[in-house]
C-alpha cells in the first residue's frame, strides 16, 4: 500500500512541477492575498471627520474642543455657525461626527449644572458610528471627570474625601493596543489556506478525466483510498510550504505577535489542510471539468470561511442553525487554534479539541472522497 501510494504521489509531483507558472502562483499568491487583506481589511477607526458647532465661544467650551483635537481618534475639519452648516456637513459626508456645545455652557458648569452636549453621528457606516460614538463617550466620561475634580479643588474640599466614586481601571490582554491586525492576519491565515488548499486539489482527478488518462487510474490495481491519500501528498507539502510562508509574512509584514509555539501552530496547520484539502479533492471526484471544480472550490471555501467561520463576524452572533452549520466549516476550528496561539499563547489543553474536530472532519472528508472515485469506476 505505503509502495503504491508513493507513486501515486510522485506522478502528482512530477505533474505539478512541469507546470512551473502554476507552481509559482501557488508560492506567490497566498502572500499576495495576506497583504492585500491585511492592509485594506481594517478595523481601527482614527481621524474621524469632526465638525464643532460651538455656541458657547468660551475657554471651557474651547477646552472640550481640544481634547477631541488633541485625539488621534479625531480630526476637527470644520467649526461651523448653524445647525444648517451642521447638516450640510453630515449630509455631503464632509464630517462623520458633530459635536453641538450649547450656549451658557461655561455659566452652567460654574453653577454646578449638568449641561448635555450633543453628539450627531453619520450612522450609515454602522461600524464606524458605533466605534466613534465609544470613543467620544470616553473622552466626555474623562473631560466631565476633571471639570469635576477641579470644581471639588476650587471648593477647598480635601481630594481624597471627594473624589469620583468608581475608579476604573482598565487593562487590555492580549492585545494592548487594540490593533486590528492582530486580530485580523491570524484569521487571514486560516481564510486564505482554505480557499487555497481547495482551489489546488480541485483540479486533480477532474484533469485525469480531461486527459483521457483516468482509464489508467482504474485499470491499476491501486485501491481508491491509496489514490486519494497519493493525490494529496505533494499538495500537503506545497500547502504546508504555505503555512510557514503566510506566517512569516505575517509576522515580518504586520508584526502580529506568535505567542505561542510555532510547532504547534504547525502541527494544528498539518491538520487543517488535510479537511481543506480533502474539500477540494471532493469536489474534483465530483466535478465533471476544471472550470466547474474551479468556481465551486472558490464559492465553496471563500464565501464560508469570511462569513459564517467567525473571521469577520461572532458565530455567537449568528442564528441557531447557522451556529450549527459553522460546526463542519474547517476554518472556523482552525481560527479558534491558530488565534489562540498567536495572540494567547495557548497550549494543547486549549486547542486540542478543535484539532481533533479538524481531524474528524479531515478523515470524513478523505473517505467521502475515496467513495466517490469509486463510484465512477
Amino acid at each position: 500500500m505505503i509502495l503504491r501510494t508513493y507513486m501515486i504521489a510522485w506522478k502528482e509531483s512530477v505533474q505539478l512541477l512541469r507546470d512551473v507558472r502554476s507552481l509559482a502562483v501557488v508560492i506567490v499568491l497566498p502572500v499576495l492575498m495576506l497583504i492585500l487583506y491585511g492592509y485594506a481589511i481594517n478595523l481601527d477607526v482614527r481621524h474621524v471627520p469632526l465638525a464643532v458647532y460651538d455656541q458657547d465661544l468660551t475657554h471651557d467650551s474651547r477646552d472640550l474642543t481640544g481634547v477631541f483635537t488633541r485625539s488621534a481618534r479625531f480630526d476637527v475639519i470644520a467649526y461651523l455657525d448653524s445647525y444648517e452648516q451642521v447638516t450640510t456637513a453630515l449630509d455631503d459626508g464632509d464630517a462623520r461626527v458633530a459635536l453641538i456645545i450649547p450656549r451658557r455652557f461655561a455659566a452652567d458648569l460654574a453653577r454646578g449644572r449638568v449641561v448635555p452636549v450633543q453628539l450627531l453621528v453619520d450612522g450609515s457606516d454602522s461600524t464606524t458610528a458605533s466605534t466613534a460614538i465609544g470613543y467620544a463617550a470616553a473622552i466626555l466620561q474623562q473631560q466631565s471627570a476633571r471639570i469635576t475634580l477641579a470644581a471639588v479643588r476650587k471648593s477647598g474640599l480635601a481630594l481624597g474625601g471627594a473624589a469620583l466614586p468608581l475608579d476604573a481601571r482598565m487593562r487590555f490582554w492580549y492585545n494592548p493596543e487594540l490593533k486590528s491586525a492582530n486580530f485580523m492576519v491570524p484569521g487571514l491565515i486560516a481564510v486564505i489556506l482554505m480557499m487555497l488548499s481547495a482551489l489546488l486539489t480541485s483540479m486533480t482527478v477532474v484533469r485525469e478525466r480531461e486527459r483521457g488518462t483516468i482509464e489508467s487510474l482504474i485499470v491499476s490495481p491501486v485501491m481508491p483510498n491509496e489514490i486519494m491519500l497519493g493525490k494529496l501528498i505533494p499538495y500537503v507539502i506545497i500547502a504546508f510550504a504555505d503555512v510557514i510562508l503566510v506566517i512569516a509574512a505575517g509576522r515580518l509584514l504586520f508584526r502580529v505577535p506568535l505567542v505561542g509555539s510555532p510547532a504547534l501552530v504547525l502541527i494544528c496547520s498539518a491538520i487543517f489542510l488535510t479537511a481543506a484539502l480533502g474539500i477540494g479533492l471532493l469536489i474534483s471526484t465530483l466535478a465533471r471539468n476544471q472550470q466547474t471544480a474551479m468556481i465551486a472550490a472558490m464559492l465553496g471555501t471563500q464565501l464560508p470561511a469570511l462569513l459564517l467561520s467567525g473571521f469577520m463576524f461572532p458565530v455567537t452572533a449568528m442564528p441557531t442553525v447557522v451556529q450549527w452549520l459553522t460546526n463542519i466549516i474547517p476554518a472556523r476550528h482552525f481560527l479558534v487554534i491558530v488565534r489562540g496561539i498567536f495572540l494567547k499563547g495557548s497550549g494543547v489543553p486549549q486547542v486540542w479539541q478543535p484539532a481533533l474536530i479538524l481531524l474528524i472532519l479531515g478523515a470524513f472528508l478523505l473517505a467521502m472522497c475515496a467513495l466517490g472515485f469509486r463510484k465512477k469506476l
